[in-house]
């Protein structure tokens, strides 16, 4: 079997990588190269070079193939543009789904014609085949499983695709990099969106949306509190990063035409919970399913909520938590589980 085994230069996709080899793979490795040179010089370094050292690494000491494919004009026209639109509309983005399902499980297929059997990475998710449907299942650890971000991805793609870590801990990753010895083995975990690899992802907003100073003001009594640098920086929930004393203070709506962010105390969040949402854009890992309860998440992480889900059309449903959530914003995803298994999921909204 000929894999195409997408290499980032971190610690997941290098275990992914000495697996596959270890299972007798005929393997190529590829980084993909998503930087524009214009944010590279606005940046002012270069996040993949050392990404890229890291990859060569790996690949010398287990004698794989390397190549850099650059998908800049890709990333630019799909992540990005996704990503700086919901900012501007005042919502929240999840740019590495489009990430997952655009670039490097959509065009990099295109990218290798098809000269390759399956396409492997180093994600915290499992692919199951059941009466010939696949279905994606959640890494046994809950804090780094990744099918949140996977959720996008359809019947075709869960076919092409292998994910070698997928059942075990990070612990145990960390301990399959010590036995092989390689070269990311203590590499620290990125922490950007997608390939962004050190690049924090305010910086990249700032990059594209610039800064314009606001009012950051509390909701109930109309006091200016202090300035912002632009709502586009600004989830709603949000309670760090405000730079004001006497809180914690909570983000609870954002004024987009007058560039405000409007902030509540602490004993004011109940009136940012809620339990009720309708989702659209939904895509069901395989279909529907009419149960009467579900998981549900509403951001990355281990935690989860029960809901039930009434279907409103084909591509959306309308959702009820069983308890009030705090902090959700219109854009966020909700991702639907079921006995372990990501069923789907779809954009917020409604609230």
């Amino acid at each position: 079997m000929k894999v195409a085994v997408l290499l980032s230069g971190g610690v997941d996709s290098s275990v992914a990588l000495c697996l596959l080899k270890e299972r007798g793979y005929e393997l190529t490795a590829y980084y993909l190269k998503i930087w524009l040179e214009d944010e590279l010089a606005f940046l002012g370094n270069c996040p993949w070079e050392e990404d890229l050292e890291y990859a060569r690494g790996v690949c010398a000491k287990l004698n794989v193939p390397l190549q850099i494919i650059n998908m800049q004009t890709e990333y630019l026209n799909t992540v990005v543009e996704y990503t700086i639109s919901e900012l501007k509309a005042g919502r929240t983005p999840s740019p590495d789904i489009m990430c997952n399902k655009n670039i490097k499980f959509g065009d990099f297929f295109n990218k290798i014609n098809n000269d390759f059997d399956k396409v492997a990475s180093g994600h915290y998710a499992q692919i199951e085949e059941i009466n010939g449907k696949f279905y994606l299942k959640e890494s046994p650890d809950r804090i780094k499983d990744q099918t949140y971000f996977l959720t996008y991805l359809n019947q075709f793609q869960l076919s092409k695709i292998l994910f070698p870590i997928g059942q075990f801990t990070k612990l145990e990753v960390r301990e399959l990099a010590h036995k092989y010895g390689l070269p990311t083995e203590k590499r620290k975990d990125s922490q950007g969106i997608c390939f962004l690899g050190k690049i924090k992802y305010n910086d990249f907003i700032k990059f594209h949306l610039g800064e314009e100073k606001g009012d950051i003001i509390e909701v109930e009594t109309n006091r200016i509190w202090g300035q912002h640098k632009g709502y586009w920086f600004h989830t709603i929930g949000q309670r760090t990063g405000l730079g004001l004393s006497g809180g914690p203070w909570y983000v609870v709506k954002k004024d987009i035409e007058n560039n405000i962010v409007y902030i509540s105390k602490n004993n004011q969040t109940e009136k940012i919970s809620h339990t009720d949402l309708i989702c659209t854009n939904i895509n069901w890992i395989p279909e529907f399913s009419d149960a009467n309860q579900f998981e549900i998440k509403l951001r990355h992480g281990a935690a989860k909520n029960l809901c039930t889900i009434e279907k409103i059309d084909n591509n959306s449903v309308k959702v009820r938590l069983f308890e009030p959530d705090q902090g959700i914003s219109a854009g966020q995803f909700a991702i639907f589980y079921d006995k372990g298994y990501c069923l789907g999921g779809g954009v917020i909204q409604l609230i």
